[in-house]
């Protein structure tokens, strides 16, 4: 038996017909008998009666070969196929060794799963990264001895990073922050000013500097009791004696360049900074008349100059929406402090037969009118049994006079730096602070901090911050797959710097639509990384083969999670 093709044509018409026949001979002569017609079958099913007639054999894929094991490996791919692509082995070490592969699976790990060193080496067993990196055997006392490795390279390290991405005339952008601490062995491990509101644990602080893109370049990690203005000084050094930069412009909030931090600055004639100025000082300026009311008859920004600050440039910002914003605010807060002053009065009045105290009053009246930050602007009276208290009106309206107004100090001429420009500068800071909701939040986890001895610590926070450069370059070719502005960079450049920033049309449609041009999902970064995870590669035995010998196949990725690869280069 066998199967026949026949084609017909008939009025300019072809016509494929698929026979299951048998061939005989009778008389000399051979002839076909057609036992069944087979065109209605699929093509592939066809070709398979044909092969079997033809002698071949068929057994299901259960019975020619065995999957011995499936691991996660897509989320692998992208951020380990990232990293080396940066060429950020290369930098850590230029050479191959065990501690290099190990520093490398730690970091690819904080974007897959941010954990404890111990929980590392269990999981990345649970994934391809371990074979990827040969790291399957290694143990928590190694990589320990990994981060002391990694810890005696960092200047070298930052130094090669520098070198890429920071020039002469770079805009730099630095800030501070820091993360609670479990446990007391720890000399870095101070009680300070916690950003995390975890009260009553040490902290660390740690400050990270960044390229004007946002990009991190460098970290430095200080005791949790130093304040963020005494860390400016390390880092001038640092871009100076290390980097070998003499000409920048670096850009740091108001509470990091101060007047004492600026004067320090002054001293090295080829470095710019931008910042910001107080309230206080804006007031100044107010109440002597350098910043006129008319300022903003007619535009959001004014250049003027004082006296005060001599060789700076002031460029005064008014955003209307939000001056409302804060007038809103206040009043609620106002709104609030006054209930409770008025439930203590009342409380106050009716304890006639044991009245309280001057003392125990005061007490409670400070717990109220603290909580909400509100006590410059009430007057109590306080006495034996006695409480009352008034708004501060001409408080109020004077702080009601700064509402919208913000003021950006730098020492950069006009020719250097426009003044919009300058207002654009300072508001990348926002970057960094990008950076650090990213190390804080969910995607690296820098904290809680377990490490007890100080080079681990410092080795800790900066295996984040390398983990955060890779992510850094991910969001920015995910952006088409994220919620995340595809135009922002451009609109940076060229947005008015004072009102208030619009989105675009593009991402406007992927919020509303959650899905992308092409009609793929929208995911954040951690769900993209979910979703490649479960792309896996499965380890193949062949049965009957007693040699064992296994290959390796990986799963066929989905139009997203090729379209995701596709964007990172891989």
């Amino acid at each position: 038996m066998h199967v026949a093709k026949i084609i017909r044509r008939h009025k300019g018409r072809t016509y494929i017909s698929y026979l299951l026949r048998r061939s005989y001979r009778e008389g000399g002569q051979v002839k076909h008998q057609t036992l069944a017609n087979l065109s209605h079958l699929p093509e592939p099913l066809i070709d398979l009666i044909r092969r079997s007639l033809q002698g071949e054999t068929f057994v299901s894929a259960q019975q020619t070969f065995r999957i011995r094991r499936s691991l996660p490996h897509g989320h692998v791919h992208a951020v380990l196929g990232t990293l080396r692509a940066l060429g950020l082995e290369s930098v850590i070490a230029a050479r191959p060794s065990r501690q290099r592969n190990l520093v490398v699976a730690l970091i690819t790990e904080r974007l897959l799963f941010p954990s404890s060193k111990l929980a590392a080496t269990r999981h990345w067993r649970s994934t391809t990264l371990a074979d990827e990196l040969a790291v399957a055997d290694a143990s928590e006392t190694e990589v320990y001895r990994a981060l002391d490795w990694l810890v005696k390279k960092q200047q070298a390290i930052e130094q090669q990073l520098a070198g890429r991405h920071l020039t002469k005339q770079s805009l730099i952008l630095y800030d501070v922050s820091s993360s609670f601490y479990y446990g007391r062995t720890c000399p870095l491990a101070q009680h300070g000013h916690d950003r995390d509101g975890k009260k009553g644990r040490p902290i660390i602080v740690y400050g990270l500097l960044t390229d004007a893109m946002g990009r991190p370049v460098a970290v430095e990690v200080y005791p949790g009791n130093t304040a963020d203005p005494t860390t400016v000084p390390d880092q001038v050094e640092k871009l100076r004696e290390r980097f070998g930069l003499s000409r920048v412009v670096l850009a740091g909030d108001r509470g990091m360049l101060t007047m004492t931090q600026i004067d320090t600055l002054r001293r090295y004639p080829g470095l710019g900074w931008i910042s910001a100025l107080r309230s206080e000082a804006i007031r100044a300026l107010l109440e002597e008349g350098h910043l006129p009311a008319s300022a903003f008859a007619e535009v959001n920004l004014a250049e003027i100059s004082s006296p005060d600050f001599p060789g700076e440039r002031l460029v005064a910002c008014y955003n209307a929406l939000l001056a409302e914003e804060r007038r809103r605010k206040r009043n609620e807060l106002l709104a609030q402090t006054e209930s409770q002053l008025t439930r203590l009065a009342r409380y106050v009045a009716r304890r006639t037969r044991q009245p309280l105290t001057q003392t125990e009053i005061a007490l409670r009246a400070g717990k109220r009118i603290n909580r909400y930050k509100m006590a410059k602007h009430f007057q109590l009276t306080i006495a034996d049994g006695h409480f009352a208290w008034a708004r501060r009106e001409e408080s109020i309206r004077r702080e009601e006079q700064l509402d919208g107004i913000y003021v950006i100090r730098t020492n950069e001429p006009s020719e250097q730096l426009s003044a919009a420009d300058s207002v654009r500068s300072y508001k990348r800071l926002a970057l960094v602070e990008q950076a650090f909701r990213s190390l804080k939040g969910i995607d690296l986890l820098v904290r809680p901090i377990y490490h007890r001895v100080e080079p681990r610590v410092r080795a800790h926070i900066f295996l984040c911050m390398l983990a955060y450069y890779v992510e850094w370059y991910m969001r920015r070719s995910w952006a088409p797959l994220l919620f995340e502005d595809e135009e922002l960079e451009c609109a940076r450049l060229e947005r008015d710097p004072v009102a208030k920033a619009e989105s675009s049309e593009t991402v406007d449609l992927k919020k509303k639509t959650h899905l992308t041009e092409s009609g793929l999902e929208v995911h954040s970064f951690r769900t993209l990384l979910a979703e490649l995870g479960s792309q896996t590669r499965n380890t193949c035995t062949i049965m009957g083969d007693e040699s064992g010998a296994s290959f390796q196949q990986v799963s066929e990725s989905t139009p997203l999670q090729a379209e995701a690869f596709r964007l990172l280069g891989l």
